[in-house]
């Protein structure tokens, strides 16, 4: 129930000081946001402190492999209609992240919530989240997220006889899976554009077939549910039929289907579509996703590309050929140090665009264009690259390590 009638307790308001307090220091050191040091100084004088925060407050949270940090942004828009809300905006999604991110909150109605996918079980065990949105599964961090199935089998395990109201896209045979535990569903056909990790059944081990836009396995019967909501093109389609038209300043395919995700969440709420659709054209950019940059007098588009099922997404939304590319890719620790997934894009679809290669892992990449048959250049810095490049704005298409080092350089 949202309100302050259950103040904390003295504990929880001393956790909650001393976290600031760190994450200001953080600031002030030039360290970034501080959220994730406070989060954890917080916890650590009161491990409870994250349920304390959500106690009060209408909680929805939001998980997948790729659109978490985007649907988060536009399901707090969206939720803005009905009072005020807190939200961990800049992608700070696991438990010290969020618990920073709530402490900030003390007049919202609403959290909402992104969260790591290894963490969804836990922290929905702490928060008691009236709603969940559970948006696809795929390969990402190959060196050390378990791979796609175990982490569905967690959420199912975790979210097993939950009182939320899940939000799940149909079109994911590892989500419904995952959210079929659960007594309370609401599918959304939200679409899926990567299919390589889900061709063998989650339930059983089967072949699975997929007619068209249709799945089901072949040897155990489990199959795609009839969903509720309906991403039709640039609408969509509610419970009773109606095609509300989707209005966004953010680009492609994917971010109709986040929309329309969005759009399910906002309606257990009580905001209906045309209110919803309505407040999240307002968002135009996303922790710096999709800005467009002056760097060196040339236009760069920056776009996020974090696994293969990232990149097949972003491929589709650039300027079409000639339009120059820059790819950068690392591998550090919080982008996953094994580079194998780079095997797994489909870079022919780049062909006609001019490639310039950056990154502390440019070399895996360039062998990577090679074998695809691409024409590219490896450059030392973003300077170089940028002029090199041809005439017409500039899309860069960057790991997230890589995509972070871009913004700082072009002062994002």
């Amino acid at each position: 129930m949202a309100g302050n009638s259950d103040p904390l307790t003295p504990r929880a308001k001393l956790a909650v000081t001393a976290g600031k307090a760190v994450a200001a220091a953080s600031r002030a050191a030039g360290r970034g946001s501080g959220s994730v040091i406070g989060g954890r100084v917080a916890l650590k004088l009161d491990p409870d402190l994250l349920g304390k925060l959500a106690q009060n407050l209408d909680v929805v949270l939001v998980s997948a492999t790729n659109g978490k940090t985007t649907t988060t942004r536009l399901i707090a828009e969206a939720l803005r209609a009905a009072g005020p809300v807190v939200s961990n905006a800049l992608g700070a999604n696991m438990p010290a992240g969020i618990t920073s991110a709530l402490a900030g909150g003390s007049d919202a109605k609403f959290g909402v919530i992104e969260v790591d996918e290894k963490y969804l079980a836990g922290v929905a065990r702490d928060t008691e989240p009236k709603c969940i949105a559970l948006l696809n599964l795929s390969r990402d961090q190959l060196d050390r997220a378990a791979e796609t199935r175990m982490l569905a089998e967690n959420w199912r395990e975790g979210l097993a006889g939950s009182k939320a109201v899940i939000v799940a896209n149909c079109d994911d045979p590892l989500v419904v899976w995952a959210a079929s535990s659960s007594p309370n569903v609401i599918w959304v056909a939200a679409g899926q554009m990567w299919k390589d990790d889900a061709w063998s059944c989650p339930s059983c081990g089967g072949v699975m077939q997929r007619p068209g836009d249709d799945w089901f396995c072949g040897e155990c019967g489990f199959r795609r549910p009839a969903p509720s909501w309906v991403l039709n093109g640039d609408h969509v389609l509610d419970p009773h039929g109606s095609a509300w038209p989707i209005h966004l300043q953010l680009p492609g395919r994917a971010n109709k289907a986040n929309a329309a995700s969005s759009a399910a969440v906002a309606a257990v709420f009580g905001v209906p579509p045309q209110v919803a659709l309505e407040r999240m054209y307002s968002v135009q950019a996303v922790a710096g996703r999709y800005d467009v940059v002056q760097f060196q007098g040339r236009d760069l588009r920056l776009l996020l590309a974090k696994n293969p099922a990232g990149w097949l997404e972003t491929f589709s939304l650039i300027d079409p050929p000639p339009a120059p590319v820059i790819l950068s890719v690392n591998a550090r620790a919080a982008d996953g140090t094994d580079t194998s997934w780079l095997w797994d894009v489909d870079y022919t679809r780049l062909t006609g665009h001019p490639i310039f290669v950056l990154g502390d892992r440019k070399l895996d990449l360039a062998v990577r264009l090679e074998v695809a048959d691409q024409h590219f250049q490896v450059c030392d810095s973003l300077e170089q690259a940028v002029q090199m490049c041809p005439p017409g704005r500039i899309e860069v298409i960057a790991n997230y390590t890589a995509f972070q080092d871009l913004r700082r350089r072009v002062g994002n």
